[in-house]
């Protein structure tokens, strides 16, 4: 469930709510050598926890830092956490471990984002929203702030694929800021320990219909004098690659049927004889181009089942209606209909070689012969990855004990 909210609106302070003796909020950093700017991040959170009345820490979990920055946050009034395994990830998970408010709001310890300012976030928080996003463009980027191919090429295009295949509705699926229930998030039981975290957190939170809602947040440039962390290519193909990865009907499904669509109509009419469509001839190499599309598309959908049942067993992707469909193929009906189809591929192979036998195994019509023989061995193909699919998929699904 996605909401954007406009923060324009009159709203109460967030200071004007009581909170318990517990602990309301954890403000989390990641940190590697941020000893430009750490303290100046822990004084505006420290400011906005002040100026609120919030019950909060500001919690550091830093990276295995070099330069000094874990003693300067403790100097600074802020809780640490050493995290040995390296990743932007891994440095998030043990943080949100740690944390000890019931909401967490995070984001980068370059001075990009304004701690101080972060009454949206836990106004979205209380209300009920288990995950809140900051957008960015809709915030404001200063100018310096965001390099040129991530505002108008890696941000917008991989925040497209994430509404397209996911149906975020959020318009920046990266920003680094956010914030989200503490209870919420653990029990989405996130892995990734590199950059692509940030977009397993939203991926997850959407498939298990988390309510999510973005608001609008400023983008500043960082203070720091070194190059940011942040790789444009690596880090971009890293997300896009998870992103896939997570969303097994457009990596394999969708293409695949579309390759079978197209396969199985173009050797179905070239069969009977060539045909030409605007001019343009198309016959026997036509029909052996669209074969293959077939065979690769029945593959692509086999992997789409594979890649489903291996992801249900792990528990990483819920059961949508697609998944339903996919899990409707059991062993029994991927052996039976491969069976079958190889058996009709092989009644075509015998034909043709019967056909071939009337002339003493001499010459004959070679374009006749070769569309059966084509569609056969095609038909013998595809019934074998069915009948291997099956087996493989049924390997998976057995239950350890």
């Amino acid at each position: 469930m996605f909401r954007a909210v406009d923060m324009s609106t009159q709203m109460p302070a967030v200071g004007e709510r009581n909170v318990s003796s517990d602990l309301e909020l954890t403000i989390l950093m990641p940190c590697l050598n941020e000893a430009e700017t750490l303290a100046t991040c822990i004084a505006k959170a420290q400011s906005f926890l002040l100026r609120t009345g919030v019950a909060g820490e500001v919690l550091i979990a830093d990276n295995g830092s070099t330069d000094g920055s874990q003693d300067i946050a403790r100097r600074a009034g802020a809780r640490v956490v050493d995290v040995p395994v390296r990743g932007y990830g891994a440095a998030l998970r043990a943080g949100i471990a740690t944390a000890r408010g019931s909401y967490i709001v995070m984001g980068d310890a370059d001075d990009s984002y304004s701690f101080d300012r972060i009454d949206a976030f836990l106004e979205r928080l209380r209300a009920g929203d288990d995950l809140v996003m900051g957008n960015r463009f809709r915030g404001g980027i200063e100018r310096g702030a965001m390099p040129f191919l991530h505002r108008y090429l890696g941000n917008p295009v991989l925040s497209w694929f994430g509404r397209l295949f996911f149906g975020s509705g959020l318009g920046d699926f990266h920003c680094g800021m956010r914030g989200f229930s503490k209870a919420a998030v653990s029990r989405l039981d996130l892995r990734t320990t590199g950059m692509e975290f940030a977009s397993e957190m939203v991926v997850r939170a959407t498939l298990v219909r988390l309510k999510i809602s973005e608001v609008p947040t400023t983008l500043s440039k960082d203070g720091r004098s070194r190059p940011p962390h942040l790789r444009t290519w690596r880090d971009g193909w890293r997300h896009l690659k998870f992103l896939l990865l997570y969303s097994p009907r457009w990596l394999f499904f969708y293409p695949g049927a579309l390759l079978v669509a197209v396969g199985t109509a173009l050797s179905g009419l070239l069969f009977f004889g060539p045909i030409r469509i605007g001019g343009i001839g198309f016959d026997i190499r036509t029909m052996l181009v669209a074969c293959t599309c077939l065979v690769v598309g029945i593959q692509a959908i086999c992997f789409a089942t594979i890649a489903r049942r291996f992801a249900a067993e792990l528990n990483l992707l819920p059961s949508p209606r697609l998944g339903r469909v996919i899990d409707a193929f059991t062993l029994e009906r991927f052996v039976f209909g491969g069976a079958a189809i190889l058996a009709i591929g092989i009644v075509g192979l015998i034909t043709a070689v019967a056909r071939w036998g009337e002339v003493n195994f001499g010459s004959l019509d070679v374009s006749s012969l070769l569309r059966v023989v084509a569609l056969s061995t095609t038909a013998i193909t595809v019934g074998a990855q069915l009948v291997f699919t099956g087996f493989l998929a049924g390997l998976m699904s057995i239950k350890q004990s």
